[in-house]
């Protein structure tokens, strides 16, 4: 007889979660029993105590037995393997027809009929049915008839490789709230990243990454990080670049509020400043984005049609704006609404239309200038590089719009690793591995294609996610979670298919703990990796050479800019964030002094060389490495070509650094000109050019 605690067990592997794993160091590690309990309760198993596991077993196994066939079958190039059709001893079972209805994507309708007798046999009453023909690339449904009862199923008829473009490519790197030009309001925008991609394309790049531009909360609450986003199915207006737009020269009035000396000095503040302040810079921006919106609805053109085409095409836009409008008014996240509210249901009376508009509009003009930027850059090569976080905020439009698609009571993160030693909590709510397969990935489907829409190459954020995902209960710490398996299977195939279908490469974010079927599946599937040298840098070992199926770069946005790296200043934050004692971080500091003697040993010897000739001969040194190496993509952080001490990001802070403020220290007009950028950029060319 089992105990409670194989009791316990069996529930959570029904449920798919895992009840151990091997941590970064090889350690295995059992789940605690109550951290089960805690994300058995987060996908809402009636489990309050161990006393409810033998009811909640009980009930897991006819929930499951219910189902005859699985909500999402993949079809890899068009051919599905045997599909189990778990019949039982259920009296349809014994003899009978089974009909058989597919709805192709297209429209086309297939069907037949079938002897039940005549399909193969598997063990526990299970048949197995094959589909007769090869089906075309896309979303089909399938629609199975026994005995007067009907099952449904989604069939993903999805290529096994997604895009790819074998060329050897280089391009560049900057946060785009960073990057400064001379016409810039105080955080970049579309037309400042247009400028530095034309002058990348100029230099011989085919690609410009950024972080991720998804709309935000830049009010109360205010979050600028890209990685905690208000939704991610729409653009942040705050890019949005309004000199661009043509209203601006059919309203007179936006002219003059462009123009006056008040705004002028405003711009002139926000300008000045070294980190972006996004409340004012979003309440300057949307002075004017406003008089604009009000000019065209005011005085309907011939764009009209335009806009209502986006308007009706755009899946969830116009709840998204009637959303943020009443967020507008109320002034509190939606947590704090009225119950009708929080429900979804919304009226006309709960905002102001004018503000509605607003960002039906604002979403529209983002949109043409992002199109007309990505169209422009894909002419010159695969062009903008973007990037698809994990998550979104806990408060966002998404968690909203989709509650049975997140999971209350978890939040996403990671395992205690040697860096974190108490592993991490991200904050937000993870999405739900059975949700997401019975709606049929609608709502991963709508977010790949908001960027896939734009995007040459598109990075997705902890590539992990598609197999597992590590979920802490709410009430206890990081290093109590669990990890909870996804459907990979179909996970690839949505993004293959879509990858494909867009003519975009993917690129997944693999660094951390990375099980070894993550590799096998990326490879299979020609996702890239990344390979980041200063995770490959080890003392008295050679450089690993980068695979070609990868793209290759110094550093990340959430790693220290190389010259930091290189000189080790890391360290004393990280010892003042507690993740190093005194003995570890003097150890590092050991470490790194080892790799700058290894990598200096390869120089040409000068005695007279300054620290700062010494680094850039060693940035060039390594960035030539990289350059020559059968990497598919060399991605440059701009910033470290001109020797950037500080950090975009600090992982494991919050208000503790200015992370996500930090403007560029040289504006594109000088970063554009100066000579050490200019050769490094060109020698790399050179070097991807002889490939």
């Amino acid at each position: 007889m089992a105990t409670e605690n194989e009791d316990l067990q069996t529930l959570a592997n029904l449920y798919g979660v895992q009840t151990s794993y091997r941590d970064a160091m090889g350690n295995h590690v059992e789940a605690k029993p109550e951290s089960l309990l805690g994300v058995l309760r987060a996908l809402e198993a009636q489990v309050d105590s161990m006393a409810d596991i033998p009811e909640a077993l009980r009930a897991r196994r006819e929930e499951l037995a219910e189902r005859v066939i699985e909500p999402v079958v993949v079809a890899w190039d068009g051919h599905a393997r045997e599909i189990d059709l778990r019949l039982g001893d259920r009296p349809e079972a014994a003899g009978g027809s089974l009909a058989c209805h597919l709805d192709l994507e297209g429209g086309e309708r297939r069907g037949w009929v079938l002897d039940l007798d005549s399909l193969p046999q598997g063990g526990g009453g299970v048949r197995r049915l094959v589909l007769p023909e090869p089906l075309p690339l896309g979303y089909h449904r399938l629609r199975l008839e026994i005995g007067g009862h009907s099952h449904a199923s989604l069939v993903i008829a999805a290529p096994s490789c997604a895009y790819e473009d074998r060329r050897s490519l280089w391009g560049v790197f900057l946060p785009l709230y960073s990057l400064r030009t001379g016409k810039s309001w105080g955080a970049g925008d579309f037309a400042d990243l247009e400028t530095l991609a034309e002058w990348t394309a100029g230099l011989g790049g085919g690609v410009v990454a950024t972080l991720p531009l998804l709309a935000a909360f830049l009010d109360e609450p205010c979050e600028p990080s890209p990685y905690a986003p208000a939704s991610r199915m729409f653009w942040n207006e705050l890019y949005i670049d309004p000199r661009r737009l043509p209203e601006m020269g059919d309203s007179a009035t936006a002219r003059r509020l462009l123009e006056s000396p008040d705004l002028l000095h405003e711009i002139d503040a926000v300008q000045a400043a070294p980190q972006v302040d996004y409340p004012r810079l979003m309440a300057l921006k949307r002075r004017v984005l406003e008089e604009l919106a009000h000019r065209f609805f005011s005085h309907p053109s011939e764009r009209l049609a335009e806009y209502e085409d986006f308007i009706k095409q755009k899946t969830d836009l116009d709840l998204y704006a009637a959303f943020r409008a009443v967020g507008d008014r109320r002034g509190e996240t939606w947590q704090s609404w009225p119950e009708r509210l929080r429900e979804g249901k919304l009226a006309p009376a709960d905002y102001d239309e004018e503000d509605k508009r607003y960002y039906l509009w604002t979403q529209w003009a983002a949109d043409q200038q992002m199109r007309a930027m990505a169209t422009e850059a894909r002419r010159r090569g695969p062009g903008l590089y973007l990037d698809l976080p994990l998550g979104v905020h806990g408060s966002a439009f998404d968690v909203w719009r989709h509650p049975h698609l997140f999971a209350e009571g978890a939040a996403a993160g990671a395992p205690p690793d040697s860096f974190f030693t108490k592993g991490q909590s991200w904050g937000f709510p993870p999405l739900r591995p059975d949700r997401q397969r019975e709606h049929g990935y609608d709502h991963l489907i709508a977010c790949l294609r908001h960027h896939l829409e734009s995007a040459g190459m598109l990075r997705i954020d902890h590539v992990m996610q598609l197999h597992r995902l590590f979920w802490i209960p709410q009430g206890m710490e990081a290093k109590d979670g669990v990890y909870v398996r996804y459907p990979a299977d179909e996970l690839y195939a949505v993004l293959t298919l879509e990858s494909q279908r867009h003519q975009a490469m993917i690129v997944g974010e693999n660094l951390g703990t990375v099980p070894p079927e993550v590799y096998e599946a990326m490879e299979r599937h020609a996702i890239l990796g990344m390979y980041v040298v200063q995770y490959e840098l080890q003392p008295g070992q050679p450089l690993r050479e980068p695979p070609a199926v990868s793209a290759a770069s110094l550093n990340t946005h959430d790693m220290p800019t190389f010259r930091a790296y290189w000189e080790g200043r890391d360290t004393a934050v990280l010892r003042e964030l507690g993740f190093f004692d005194d003995q570890q971080a003097h150890a590092e500091l050991e470490r790194r002094a080892a790799i700058r003697r290894a990598i200096e040993s390869e120089l040409t010897a000068d005695p007279a060389r300054s620290a700062d000739a010494t680094y850039d001969a060693a940035l060039f040194r390594l960035l030539e490495y990289l350059a020559a190496s059968p990497a598919r993509l060399v991605l440059i952080n701009l910033e470290d070509l001109w020797r950037e001490l500080e950090p975009q990001n600090v992982p494991g802070t919050h208000t503790e650094r200015p992370n996500w403020r930090r403007k560029a220290r040289l504006s594109f007009e000088e970063f554009s000109r100066k000579p050490e950028v200019l050769n490094a950029l060109r020698r790399v060319d050179e070097l991807r050019r002889g490939r």
